[in-house]
């Protein structure tokens, strides 16, 4: 069975992964026929509340948090290797631009956590599939942009878009239910939340972002 790694980057959407786009992307790889593997960095987050929309002050745990997504079953990523994985996926939210890297305040000058930018180098490195979803593909390209300049979507958003630009990369507009794929560096990405407004459309394009990412192992 085909091992496909899920990178979260805590829980919800304003501090950590989109939990619908978390479990599409769970739920899609399983109906695929794979397996997933649920990762996350052990480091501390800063904590919004969701009902409100602001920060509270109060810190937590981002492989902690994310285990809420994993029902538990989850690895610390400092111990994911590529060579235990097929292709790699990363679900939005903030976390993907606030945790995993500091995309949403330094945009191409982002600095990736360390061991989410191993893993990502070494999955491009061994030419494994990796996909990204909503936010996350500006992670791709701070980590992946100058080595690769990979072709990825979050959807239409000028400003996002012109930061990804300025990584080395390039952004490519798609519609929220449709899908990007960089067939030379094996990078699939989708807007999901970056444009949906209903979930039914992000389950869609993550459907098929999945799908293409399997098939491209």
């Amino acid at each position: 069975m085909k091992k496909i790694g899920v990178v979260l980057s805590g829980c919800g959407v304003y501090d950590g992964s989109e939990i619908h786009e978390a479990v599409f992307t769970l739920l899609a790889i399983d109906k695929n026929g794979a397996e997933a593997v649920c990762t996350a960095p052990d480091m501390e987050l800063s904590e919004v509340d969701h009902l409100s929309g602001e920060a509270t002050g109060a810190k937590r745990n981002v492989l902690v948090e994310s285990a809420r997504i994993a029902r538990g079953k989850i690895r610390n990523i400092k111990e994911v290797r590529a060579d235990d994985l097929d292709a790699v996926v990363f679900p939005g939210g903030y976390g993907a631009a606030k945790n995993l890297c500091n995309f949403a305040e330094k945009g191409a000058e982002a600095t990736i956590h360390p061991e989410v930018a191993r893993l990502l180098r070494d999955m491009a490195a061994a030419g494994k599939p990796i996909c990204a979803i909503c936010i996350a593909p500006a992670l791709i390209a701070a980590t992946l942009g100058k080595a690769y300049k990979p072709r990825v979507t979050i959807g239409t958003d000028a400003g996002t878009a012109a930061a990804i630009n300025l990584t080395g990369s390039e952004h490519v507009e798609c519609p929220v239910r449709e899908f990007v794929v960089d067939r030379e560096n094996k990078i699939v990405t989708t807007p999901a939340y970056m444009l949906a407004e209903r979930i039914s459309e992000a389950a869609e394009g993550i459907e098929k972002a999945v799908k293409a990412v399997i098939e491209l192992i």
